[in-house]
Formats: C-alpha cells, structure tokens, sequence
C-alpha cells in the first residue's frame, strides 16, 4: 500500500525547503523527507556555524592588535573555546530549529524524519513506507571526501563537520588542503592559538584563482604565523603516542610533521550512493553528482536534482537559485536557466576574496581582447582608516564590447563591495554605466569606479 503525493522533496538543504513552500502555495501535496538535520550544510555544517568561528577569531585577531589603534588591553587574549562553541551551536541551532519550525507547520506538506531510498522512477520507500508522486526533486547535498592516502584508516582524524564538535584548542592542528574549507580553518584556529600547518599536494593555494590571488593569500597566511607545505606529493599518516604523524615528502622542509590533530580538507562528495537512484534510472557522473540539463531536469523525466548534489555550483546561493529556476519553471511559466548565472564564490578568510564571472587566467586562455584595472588596498581611503591594508581589487572588461568580464577583490568589504560589479554585469551593461557611478565616501566600492576609470590593454 502507498501513499501518492503531488511531490515528494528529498532533503531539507537551501532549495529544499524554499520549493516546498512554493509548491503548496500552489496546493499540490508535499511529501518532505530529512533523514538527518534541518537546514544542510550551510546551516549546520557549513557556512552559519564556520562564519561564526571566522567572527570569533577575527575578535581574538583584532584584540591583539587593540594598540595599533591606540587602544590598551590588559593580559593576555585567550579564546574559551567552549564559550566560542556555545555561541556558534546557539546561531546554528536556531536557523535549524527556524527551518524545520517552517517545514513542519506548512499548509499540505508532510514531514518524514527517515531515509528515502528510491524503488522506481515514481516511488519513493521511507522507513516501512511507500510514496508515489508525478515529481520527484532530490536535494541531498554532500560530505566531506575521505582520501585514500595511506594510514589514514589509522588515525583519528576530522572533517569539516566533525571539527564543529572541538571545544578544546588543538595544540597543533595539521590541514590536508590548500582549498576554501582548509584556509578557513587554518586561519581561525591559527587566532585562537593554534599551531597550524597546511599541507597542499599542489605547488601554491587556492587552485581555481589567479596565481596573483593566491600568492597575496599565502603572504596573508604566513604573516599570522601559519605554516604552509605545498608541492606535498606523498601524503601519509601514521599514529605516534597521542600524536599524529604526517608524512609531507615536500621538496623542501622536514619530510614529517607531528601535529595533535588532523583536518581532511581535500573536497566535496554528492550523497547520492545511498538513494537507489539505479532502480530509478537516474543517471550520475563518475564523482556521484546526479546529471542535470539547463533547467534541472535527471535524465528521467518528473525527476530534478537541485542543490550541491547536482555538481552545478556547490554553493548556498547556487543551491537556493536552483530552487529558483525550478519554480520559475514549473510554476510561473519562466523559462530560468543555470547557463544565466554568473559564477560568483568567496573565500571567507580574513581579509575576505570574492571572485565573480571570468578570472584573469580564463580571460587571456579565451584569447578575448581585454582591459585590466588593478588597485592595492593600499590606496583606498577606508581600508587604511579601518588599518586593514592587505589584498588588491582586479577588473576585467571586454576590449571590444565593454562589458565586464569578471573581477575579484581580496581586501577588506570586498565580499560586499563586489556585488556592485556583479549587479552590472547581470544588467548586461556596458563598465562605463558603473565608473561613471557616483559612491559613498569612505567607502571600499567608491574605489570600483576608479579602477575602472584607469583599465589598461591585458597583454
């Protein structure tokens, strides 16, 4: 016997619960199934909970440097770190709280806390039970890769998740990767009195940005202290007492590290093994991540895959605009596409990076002719009175149509300040729409239309 919903969403992550909303606004019955916690990884896991951290270390940061602004703290700056845990579970738990509160007291929406599995295309087994529905959106999200690396099966070691449950200050804290997750992690631990090396099998940080950005973020991480070991080729672990013991073989430095914790921060995997998405049909890459068309759809039609687990932008804004799109499609007869997003990411160190549309390596690889304004933020008026100085805001528009190609600003406000740029973009307008803008002052985006006022040939 089964049960027959209009729609059945798996997964209660940023698109999940936005699509239940609009669905039963439009009084088609929802079945909603979280087998875990409300919210997914950017509430519990991700981006609330570490954002917290960030905010806590950038305190302990700006406390020992009370004197440059005149300023006399007395004794030394310690991080309680179970004061600094109560207050990141206390954000994140009342977002998740806020999440399933919405989802459970929604109109024709029926929450299942349990495990979903497919056994066809329109069937959906939940615990002892059986749904069918017309459509299907699987909304799963991901985990944290485990690599294979030898030994790691021999110590104990955390991830992005499990490192949310320390309450205590790693003596030293060893990183496997250079990446977003990692340099997060490294600098905050770093500001609450961590030792703290990053180990990175590559030969600089930060792979996808310009080798500008991620030479000005190694100098960043290296002023505070943080130990980088890159060009790591043979990665290994090994158990020493309470220790753990980190095989490096770098081209220069000690072949081994001896760290009290380890954080495996080397990538992302869908949580789609599990599904049964075999008995559906549906067809996933090599990685797991369920293959989508422009506007969402698997391969089986009434079934869509939104969110991280559809390997199209593994971010919380791409997540929620996957909601978007689908709705827009499926309920307001817009025709939405993900090929009209912009790529747009950050990296929340401190100072922030925020990277939108075609990186400089990208633009020049497409042979476009191009304009490039570059500024230190050692120029911009706001920065220097904040006293936080350090990065640079690069522009890239298009010789020919004067449409800007992409940007990026490492600095302080430059995760805020970007957006300027973007909404131009969005807008298909030509650059001179915003040097021609008049800003705040003092402000970090006034700076946006002098950098575009001074663009010179990319050669």
């Amino acid at each position: 016997m089964s049960t027959h919903y209009d729609s059945i969403i798996i997964g209660a992550g940023q698109a999940g619960p936005s699509l239940a909303g609009r669905l039963t606004q439009a009084d088609q019955q929802v079945a909603f199934i979280e087998r875990n916690l409300f919210g997914g990884t950017c509430v519990n896991t991700g981006c609330i909970p570490t954002k917290a951290l960030v905010a806590s270390a950038y305190a302990a940061h700006m406390a020992r440097r009370a004197s440059d602004f005149g300023i006399t703290v007395d004794g030394a700056v310690k991080a309680d770190m179970v004061a600094v845990k109560e207050r990141m579970d206390a954000i994140s738990g009342k977002s998740r709280v806020g999440v399933e509160t919405w989802l459970r007291g929604m109109k024709n929406c029926t929450v299942y806390q349990d495990h979903a599995r497919f056994l066809s295309s329109s069937e959906i087994q939940v615990g002892n039970e059986t749904f069918t529905a017309e459509r299907i959106f699987i909304n799963v999200g991901g985990r944290a890769l485990i690599p294979e690396m030898p030994g790691v099966d021999q110590v104990p070691f955390l991830t992005n998740s499990t490192m949310l449950d320390l309450n205590v200050l790693p003596r030293h804290l060893i990183i496997i990767g250079g990446s977003y997750v990692g340099l997060e992690f490294a600098q905050m631990y770093r500001r609450f009195g961590s030792e703290v090396t990053v180990v990175e099998m590559k030969s600089r940080l930060v792979q996808r940005e310009d080798p500008d950005i991620a030479d000005a973020v190694r100098e960043i991480l290296e002023s505070e202290g943080i130990h980088l070991r890159l060009d790591a080729e043979c990665i290994g672990f090994a158990p020493q007492g309470n220790d753990i013991r980190v095989r490096v073989n770098c081209v220069e430095g000690e072949p081994e590290i001896l760290g009290s914790h380890v954080l495996l921060a080397v990538g992302r995997t869908p949580n789609t093994d599990d599904l049964g998405l075999e008995r559906a049909g549906v067809a996933v890459d090599s990685q797991g991540y369920v293959t989508v068309d422009d506007q969402l759809h698997t391969n089986v039609p009434g079934i869509w895959a939104l969110g991280d687990c559809n390997g199209r932008g593994a971010f919380t804004h791409t997540s929620y605009n996957d909601f978007e799109i689908v709705a827009a499609n499926l309920l307001d007869s817009d025709p939405r596409r993900v090929s009209d997003r912009i790529t747009a990411h950050a990296l929340y160190i401190d100072p922030p990076l925020a990277q939108i549309g075609m990186t400089e390596t990208e633009v020049r690889k497409s042979g476009k002719a191009a304009l490039i304004g570059i500024r230190p933020m050692t120029r911009i008026g706001r920065a220097i009175e904040k006293g936080e100085t350090k990065g640079f805001m690069k522009v890239l528009v298009d010789t020919e149509t004067k449409k800007i190609l992409g940007a990026a600003i490492l600095g302080v406000g430059g995760d805020e300040a970007i957006h300027c740029i973007l909404d131009v973009m969005y807008a298909n307008a030509p650059f001179t729409t915003l040097q021609r803008a008049v800003h705040i002052h003092p402000t970090i985006s006034e700076l946006i239309p002098t950098v575009l006022g001074d663009l010179k040939p990319l050669i």
